[in-house]
């Protein structure tokens, strides 16, 4: 089965083996105090550093998903409110789930087809955080380096915080041009989700060591206080850290990756758009569009019975979600998926409608 599913998304196919040799290793049973633990740990941290391009004097958290991260950034580093910028299900989510622990916090919504108009954003004075959601997976649209770039130079003050579940080690993300990043596993890194990785900006910390809030189990600076010895606050996910390790041993640079995803991207974008039938692209604007989820619309009886066949024939898509869960199905641009499985993809639907 060929599974094109957003997330849980495929793993790299290496992590059946890697999964042999953890419990051969006695990877499965070591202490997280551990020195094996900690010299396994300071590889890890390396090689994101070295694979992902994230800056030496930025910090590296692990957490077991996005969600935590949420909760992380508001209980450590928002003391008044967040602003949130959505055009999506995800983006929104973050938006509702920031506000119940922080009740001043608010959102700003724009169209999937629209750049953000940062010139004209509104920010309260007492805002702490933006947030932004780089790779929106319930419509497959993205908020580019650029602009990020542009809410880094007209908002000084408030922390810029990058929820990049979807592009984190399938994009070649500028991680100057934010103070917080986030991701889980189970997208572009290939990997099985119950982990996320944490990126932090010296500003960042500084911050959460201002208001050293302590109360809670995941606060930020009890996870920086043990990341100076490279352990984790709490038992962590040991199995997908190593397996994280392992296969980014073995993936070329994020340059390189990004360079293949992004023209994949443009080749997947360029054979829907002349595509016939009644399938069209979900995001017009090309401008706006995700290199790594590809969202397509059509009839609601149209996508069940595209999704049904396309079972039969060995390929999974993916579900539509939020506001066009009934009208639209995803494919996933994600680095795990081979380009002869893109091959077969289009060859299903070439046969399909012509």
């Amino acid at each position: 089965m060929l599974n094109f599913y957003p997330g849980p998304s495929k793993v790299y196919p290496q992590v059946r083996d890697y999964l042999t040799m953890a419990y051969d290793e006695g990877i499965l049973s070591i202490p997280h105090r551990s020195e094996r633990f900690v010299l396994m740990m300071r590889d890890l941290v390396g090689l994101l550093r070295k694979k992902l391009n994230i800056p030496q004097d930025y910090y590296l958290f692990f957490t077991s998903s996005a969600t935590e991260c949420w909760e992380i950034i508001s209980q450590s580093l928002t003391p008044t409110k967040s602003l949130h910028l959505y055009n999506g299900a995800f983006g929104e989510k973050w938006y509702q789930y920031a506000k119940r622990l922080r009740p001043d916090c608010y959102g700003q919504a724009f169209d999937v087809n629209e750049l953000l108009d940062v010139p004209n954003i509104p920010v309260e004075d007492d805002t702490d955080l933006i947030c932004v959601t780089q790779t929106e997976t319930s419509n497959g649209t993205q908020v580019s380096m650029e602009t990020l770039l542009k809410l880094q130079n007209q908002f000084k003050d408030p922390l810029l915080a990058v929820d990049a579940t979807s592009s984190m080690a399938g994009l070649n993300l500028k991680f100057i041009r934010a103070d917080i990043w986030f991701a889980s596993v189970q997208k572009c890194f290939g990997l099985p989700a119950g982990l996320s990785v944490l990126v932090c900006s010296p500003r960042t910390l500084q911050r959460a060591k201002a208001l050293n809030d302590r109360r809670h189990y995941n606060s930020l600076v009890f996870l920086y206080e043990k990341m100076l010895n490279y352990q984790t606050g709490h038992t962590p996910n040991v199995l997908d850290l190593y397996l994280m390790r392992q296969t980014l041993e073995q993936l070329p640079l994020i340059k390189q990756v990004d360079q293949h995803l992004v023209k994949r991207a443009h080749d997947l974008y360029a054979f829907f758009e002349e595509m016939p039938g009644d399938v069209r692209l979900l995001v017009e604007n090309p401008e706006v569009r995700s290199q790594t989820v590809l969202t397509l619309s059509a009839p609601d009886k149209k996508v069940q019975e595209l999704k049904r066949v396309a079972q039969t024939h060995g390929i999974t898509l993916g579900n539509g979600y939020g506001t066009w869960a009934k009208n639209t199905f995803r494919i996933a641009n994600f680095p795990a998926i081979e380009d002869s499985e893109y091959d077969t993809l289009k060859d299903f639907f070439g046969k399909l409608y012509i």
